[in-house]
């Protein structure tokens, strides 16, 4: 039997989209010029009109809307279009009423494992670190077997076991609601490590892929490798130097952000926009309008060990 989507769809194209948006910000970007109060005002010929998030985004959704009514292509409107125009959304509301979550559609993963690696491009993660592996979970009886795949972020919780247990409050829930580590404060004690209900925390211990390899002469690209693995991470919006000896993340507890450094400049995390199974979805669920605040009300969704009262921030559907 096939497959049902997860949410209804309307048709329409990302080439349609993309076309139509640029044809909307160019209409308001002239409906600005020509409105300007004072010839002194105009902006020089030839120069390029920018437009403000608010108008860029009012664009973007008047454009989506007149598309789906208008029933372009029978391609449908790609999720990644929709959360987007979300996020920015989203961003315009005041820090406080935003709720971030995350859901996983566990029947389109396929275990290709892309979310993880580019997790790991993205925040520079050196070997032993993992923010976001994939389980792999064998289920029914021979000839009926199956295999379910799992993929496991930090779960954010609002109520963390793992924050109350740092002896010097390295580890806190933000102002975004998403639980962040210090690395200036944190002792590598890894009391938070025990403590999380689902092993979502690992502790860099300062390894390398290019030690004990062969010789910078006979590997080639070896020195660039070397140099890539110090590259600052810029987590929680700063970067930080794998060999600052203050503020560096070797020798501290790690752990999945939700890619905030991303997200509070507008894009989605990179587990997300990598996922070619479109199975994982981010966005505001205090948005009624948003993708993910439909998704975590249906039926068949469910959040890993509910019972502790650790109320996680990622929701799985089945």
């Amino acid at each position: 039997m096939s497959r049902q989507p997860t949410i209804p769809l309307t048709p329409v194209s990302r080439r349609g989209v993309l076309g139509a948006l640029m044809a909307g910000a160019g209409a308001l970007a002239a409906a600005a010029v020509k409105a300007a109060p004072h010839p002194a005002t105009e902006a020089p010929k030839g120069a390029i009109n920018v437009l403000t998030p608010e108008e860029a985004l009012a664009a973007y959704e008047a454009e989506i809307a007149r598309l789906r009514a208008a029933n372009i292509s029978g391609t449908p409107v790609d999720h990644l279009e929709r959360m987007r125009a979300d996020l920015l959304r989203a961003l315009s509301k005041p820090v406080a009423e935003r709720r971030w979550v995350m859901v996983i559609d566990l029947r389109a993963c396929i275990g290709c494992h892309g979310c993880t690696i580019a997790c790991v491009a993205e925040n520079k993660l050196p070997p032993g670190v993992v923010y976001r592996p994939v389980l792999e979970e064998e289920t029914g009886r021979y000839p009926h077997v199956s295999r379910r795949f799992v993929p496991r972020p930090c779960m954010q919780c609002d109520n963390p076991p793992c924050t109350s247990v740092c002896p010097v409050s390295a580890t806190y829930t933000n102002e975004h609601g998403v639980v962040a580590v210090d690395y200036e404060q944190c002792i590598g004690c890894r009391a938070c490590i025990t403590a999380c209900p689902y092993g979502a925390r690992t502790f860099d211990f300062g390894y390398t892929y290019t030690a004990n390899t062969t010789s910078s002469g006979a590997m080639l690209g070896a020195d660039q490798a070397a140099s890539y693995e110090q590259v600052s991470t810029f987590e929680y919006g700063k970067p930080h130097a794998r060999r600052d000896p203050h503020d560096s993340p070797v020798g501290n507890v790690r752990k999945c952000n939700f890619c905030m450094h991303r997200v509070l400049n507008g894009e989605l995390p990179a587990c997300v926009t990598t996922c070619i199974g479109r199975a994982t979805f981010f966005g505001d669920a205090n948005d009624p309008e948003s993708l993910v605040s439909e998704l975590i009300v249906k039926p068949n969704v469910i959040r890993l060990k509910e019972e502790l009262g650790t109320e996680p921030r990622v929701y799985y559907l089945l």
